[in-house]
This record gives structure tokens, C-alpha cells and sequence, in this order.
């Protein structure tokens, strides 16, 4: 078995494909289902986050998996095969781990160390647990995948290096002349970005923060938790009129904020009107953006934006951390897939030399205890003398392609029981509760 990871992400696609292959809440339990409902998969989880859409799985072959995976995300796209799959990336076993933690870390961001995507990927294991899509291997994979995220976090200042989009879009249009104590923002959506948007307002010391929703309750909510004020839906208006700054981070699928609304709301205005959207798909009609007056920051926007704006000292501490846990991790994975044989072997021989020896004290009723004792000895330290070497370069090649044919190999040629070697594998080792790697 092995992890499988099929994507779509702000480095393979643009925007507009990003839209396409968009999964809100239900959409992603239904595609996690679908998936573990293909051949060969025995787990599966989903990570969609504003700029990515990735199914990881456990799969036992590679090629009709990756043919499986794929053919949902271009089903859910609407999109011709042809035209995803030149979007599409894919990572395997030794590859999809690096991948994962890389991606847990911020370093696959868009904005390089953002720490939002840390809630996203504990989100996604959680939605998979409570799915029950998510089995063992996964559990373990994505808790690891965490576990050195918030070590990044915690060692290094790289959420300074790269701060999440939201801020990051508050600092451009700061650049672009504005200054933000000065400026009232609305906020469209009470969702986990909608709220990471109106946080980030707020303690950016903006002139007022003011939070519009379909569900008024959830603005109220949010509103609550920062001091800001709730607008009724059918105030939307009036609220796009009063604001400055606008940040629209809805769960809709189609556009909420048109080019009639934006005329009414800048129809007297003199000073630039400054609209972020980070929903995906856009919350806001793309005619907008040709509007006098108006500044729109799209995901597109601000990819463009912030290539420039991604070196920072500690990205490179982190990336060396990610390195290292990579290394550790795939070790402890690999020495576990050879584990159940070594034991098997030494099982094996554990009986062999205690039947003997059984067998030698039936004959042997006259001879002194501590002889017995002594014979009984020998014969264990004779058995470990030619098992010692073969368990300890299996343990050394844990970590090399050619491990498990060694390994395999060991059990062909003492005959090994395969259902004591997949009894073995069963129960907990080294990686199944948690890596070993605190």
C-alpha cells in the first residue's frame, strides 16, 4: 500500500481552472466517498482550500488509481479531460509525503508561509475521520504532516516571512495608497476565511469592521468577535456603499456582488473603491474590475502580485526542518514495511530452538540441570549468531527500493508463515500511533 496524491493547485492551474474543479462542504465528503469507492483505495481525504484541491489515498497500484482520482476531479470540473489533465500533478509514496508536509508547512502557498493552511489540513483530516474515509495510514501521514507545521510555526518567524492571504492583501492595498486606520471594511461571509478576514481588519486598526452574510446570526457572531457591526443581507447595499475596503470570501457558487451594485455603491465616491475577493469560485461579477475608480484583487491578482514578495530567512530554516522530518519519517515507514518479517524470522527461529530443546531434555532426564540449562543456552546464542547478520542488513536497507525483495527473499527462503508475518503487520508499530518521531 501506498499514498497516492492527484491535485490541482495555484502552480499547475490558473484561476479560472481553480474555479472549475471548486468543492464546498458537501461536494468534498461526496468526492472523498466516490474516491475510496475506486479499485485498490483503502483510504481517502480531501484538502480544498482556496487556491488547491487535492485527494490523497491509500492505494494499493499506482496507474489505475491515478487514472480513478483524476477522472473525479475532471468530472466535477465540467472541464474536457484533455484540458485538466495538463492542470493536474500527481505524487506517489515517498513523493506524496514530501508533498503533504511541504504543503502543511505553508511553503506550497501562495503566499509562502501563510499559517491558514495549517486549520485547513487539520479540517480536512478531521472531516475525514468523522467520514470514516480516513483509515490508519492517512491518520498517520496527515497528524505527522501537522505535528511539524506547527514546529515550523513554533521555531522560526515565518509567519512574518509570509503572512496569510488576507493580511497579505490588506499590505497591497496599503501600497497601493490607502491607509488602513482610515479605512471601513465590509466583510462578505462568515465562513473560516470571512473570519480570518475580519480578525486580520481588526487588529490591522481599520476605521471599522463590518460583517454581511446570508445567515444573519453567523454575522452577528462573527461581528461580536471583533468589535465590528452585522449588516443584514438585504442591506447589502447599502453596506457596499458605506465601505472602503471590501473582502468577499463567500461559500456561493455563483457571483454575489454585481456591476449594478458596485455603480450604485461608487456613484457619488471620489476616493478609490478597493474590492478583494478570495472566494473560489469569484464572489464578485468580473465586469467590475473595468469600472472607473474601482480596484479589484483577485486570487489571479494577487498570485501575480505576490510572486515577488515570497523570500524570507526563515522560509529556508523551515524548509530544512520539512527536509529533515521527511527523511525521518520515510525511514521509520520504510524499516516498518520490513519489521513483520524480521519478527516472522526470529519467531520462527525462537520455536525452532525451543522445540529442539524440548525434544534433547526428553532424552537426556539423567543429565544435570545446569548442564540442560547450559545446552539450552548455547543453542539460543547459535541461532541469534546466524540470524544477527540477515536482521541487520535488512534493518540497514529499510530505507533503500530493494528493501522489501530483500525482505521477501528472507521469507522464501526460510519458508516463513505469511499469516505470522501479516499478524505482525497488524498490530502497532513504530508508525502506527503517531511515527515515533516526537
Amino acid at each position: 500500500m501506498s499514498v497516492l496524491v492527484v491535485g490541482v493547485s495555484h502552480r499547475s492551474a490558473p484561476v479560472s481552472v481553480l474555479e472549475q474543479v471548486a468543492l464546498d462542504g458537501d461536494e468534498i465528503a461526496k468526492v472523498a466517498r466516490q474516491a475510496l469507492d475506486t479499485d485498490h483505495v483503502t483510504e481517502s481525504l480531501v484538502v480544498s482550500t482556496c487556491n488547491r484541491v487535492e485527494i490523497y489515498v491509500e492505494a494499493e497500484r499506482f496507474h489505475g488509481s491515478v487514472e480513478d482520482i483524476s477522472d473525479l476531479l475532471v468530472e466535477r470540473s465540467g472541464l474536457t479531460r484533455n484540458d485538466l489533465l495538463r492542470h493536474i500533478y500527481v505524487h506517489y509514496d515517498d513523493a506524496a509525503v514530501a508533498h503533504l508536509f511541504s504543503v502543511a508547512a505553508g511553503l506550497d502557498s501562495m503566499v509562502v508561509g501563510e499559517s491558514q493552511i495549517l486549520g485547513q489540513v487539520r479540517t480536512a483530516l478531521q472531516r475525514g475521520q468523522d467520514d470514516a474515509t480516513v483509515g490508519p495510514a492517512l491518520n498517520v501521514l496527515f497528524q505527522q504532516a501537522l505535528r511539524i507545521a506547527k514546529r515550523g510555526h513554533a521555531e522560526t518567524d515565518i509567519d512574518r516571512a509570509g503572512p496569510s492571504l488576507v493580511a497579505a492583501s490588506l499590505e497591497l492595498v496599503a501600497k497601493a495608497g490607502h491607509r488602513l486606520e482610515d479605512l471601513r471594511v465590509l466583510v462578505v461571509g462568515a465562513g473560516a476565511m470571512a473570519s480570518l478576514a475580519a480578525t486580520t481588519a481588526a487588529r490591522r486598526g481599520v476605521a471599522g469592521v463590518s460583517i454581511a452574510n446570508r445567515t444573519h446570526a453567523s454575522a452577528e457572531r462573527l461581528a461580536a468577535g471583533v468589535g465590528g457591526t452585522a449588516v443584514p443581507w438585504s442591506a447589502l447595499d447599502d453596506a457596499l456603499a458605506d465601505a472602503d475596503l471590501v473582502v468577499s470570501c463567500t461559500g456561493a457558487t455563483g457571483t454575489v456582488i454585481g456591476v449594478e451594485q458596485v455603480l450604485r455603491a461608487t456613484a457619488d465616491r471620489t476616493t478609490p473603491y478597493v474590492m478583494i475577493d478570495l472566494a473560489l469560485p469569484r464572489d464578485v461579477e468580473d465586469d467590475v474590475a473595468d469600472l472607473p475608480g474601482v480596484m479589484v484583487l483577485g486570487l489571479a491578482a494577487l498570485q501575480e502580485m505576490l510572486a515577488d514578495e515570497k523570500g524570507a530567512a526563515d522560509i529556508d530554516a523551515v524548509r530544512d526542518i520539512v527536509a529533515g522530518e521527511v527523511a525521518a519519517f520515510l525511514t521509520a515507514r520504510h524499516a516498518a514495511k520490513v519489521t513483520p518479517t524480521v519478527v516472522a524470522l526470529r519467531s520462527m527461529a525462537t520455536g525452532v530452538v525451543e522445540s529442539e530443546v524440548e525434544r534433547l531434555e526428553g532424552r537426556l532426564r539423567d543429565v544435570d540441570p545446569e548442564v540442560v540449562a547450559e545446552l539450552r543456552q548455547t543453542v539460543r546464542r547459535v541461532a541469534d549468531k546466524l540470524l544477527h547478520q540477515p536482521t541487520v542488513r535488512i534493518k540497514e536497507m529499510a530505507g533503500r527500493p530493494d528493501a522489501l525483495t530483500y525482505a521477501n527473499a528472507l521469507a522464501d527462503l526460510f519458508a516463513l508463515d505469511p499469516a505470522t508475518i501479516e499478524a505482525v503487520r497488524s498490530v502497532d508499530t513504530p508508525l502506527s500511533n503517531g511515527g515515533g518521531q516526537e
